[in-house]
């Protein structure tokens, strides 16, 4: 079976989980732990992404995260890479270190927040890492005590989180430990890792269906963590988003079209567009054609990257520029030139 788009947007929480390859460690020691605490210590606010909940075991790790400016995909590339190259280097191995592609949920947060934040501190108790409550608080490697106030992690969002609990921070702490406490005996919680939408009943459109006559108990997909409203409007957003990317397809809008249509706005030509100077005519004239051709038409970064001789870090900044010109002179792609 093909594997699902992955569903992604500027301030979309999702429960991330990285898993190592055949179930191995993707931290043989502390010192792997440090160096990605590290990378996210750099990438979370360089991206403008909010963590509010994390725990490293040995062979996997999880993480409640906020995207902001970056996609989650583009963030959690730039954090793998470089880890699994320092690991790889590190322990004199070759090859992948992840299983497959991160797992990613989108999650609810008025519904869910609380309970996944709980959900992933009491990861290293269930794994065994730690013998009880008390030995968890202090743990290095997750965000309880972090919350607790018994370590310190600039880069994860404690204020945001302790706000669910308590107008003070010192009974806030209070009400979270007490929460924790009580998650203890629920166990695994498997139903927070992923919706429950059973494909075999003949996908969406027969479980909308099924809504519809009263039946409302398969509310969700694997990709989401929600009642059945917010299910409903996740998928119609993305939906609406690939369609879109289909009929600009369909009209004729591709990369060329793009390119023309910049260089009409900017009173440009195509040997200009394509130099690599930093004038700002020409670089802004790159920004809305890598916002356009990104967001639009639903081309890779890479691959524009490749087309303008551009890093792919390059590109995505150009992509969050383009969007704030677009805006700025209600700039539109629609042109006579397009079919």
């Amino acid at each position: 079976m093909p594997r699902l788009a992955r569903l992604d947007a500027p301030g979309v929480l999702h429960h991330v989980i990285i898993r190592g390859i055949e179930r191995r460690n993707i931290f043989e020691d502390n010192k792997d732990r440090d160096n990605l605490w590290k990378r996210l210590g750099e990438l979370l606010p360089a991206t403008k992404t909010s963590c509010y909940a994390w725990a490293m075991l040995s062979n996997h790790a999880h993480f409640l995260l906020r995207t902001g400016t970056t996609g989650l995909s583009i963030f959690m590339k730039r954090l793998l890479t470089g880890y699994v190259v320092s690991f790889n280097r590190r322990h004199l191995r070759h090859g992948p270190l992840f299983q497959n592609r991160f797992k990613s949920i989108v999650c609810q947060e008025e519904v869910y927040l609380r309970e996944l934040v709980r959900y992933i501190h009491l990861n290293p108790l269930r794994a065994g890492i730690v013998s009880d409550l008390n030995r968890l608080k202090t743990y290095k490697y997750g965000g309880h005590a972090v919350l607790m106030g018994k370590r310190v992690c600039k880069w994860m969002d404690t204020k945001y989180v302790l706000s669910y609990f308590g107008k003070t921070v010192s009974k806030a702490r209070g009400q979270y430990n007490s929460y924790v406490k009580e998650g203890v005996e629920l166990g695994r919680r498997p139903e927070l890792v992923g919706g429950g939408l059973i494909r075999s009943l003949g996908g969406w459109e027969a479980i909308k269906k099924m809504r519809i006559d009263g039946r409302e108990r398969v509310k969700g997909d694997q990709r989401i963590l929600g009642d059945s409203g917010f299910v409903c409007d996740v998928l119609k957003e993305a939906d609406e988003k690939f369609e879109r990317y289909y009929e600009m397809k369909r009209l004729g809008y591709d990369l060329n079209t793009i390119e023309d249509r910049v260089c009409e706005i900017y009173k440009m030509e195509k040997d200009d567009f394509f130099s690599r100077s930093r004038q700002k005519v020409k670089s802004d004239a790159r920004a809305l054609f890598c916002f356009w051709a990104h967001r639009e038409l639903g081309y890779g970064q890479r691959e524009l990257a490749r087309r303008l001789g551009m890093t792919q870090p390059g590109v995505g900044y150009a992509v969050i520029k383009g969007e704030a010109i677009s805006k700025l002179n209600s700039y539109r792609i629609k042109t006579e030139l397009v079919i």
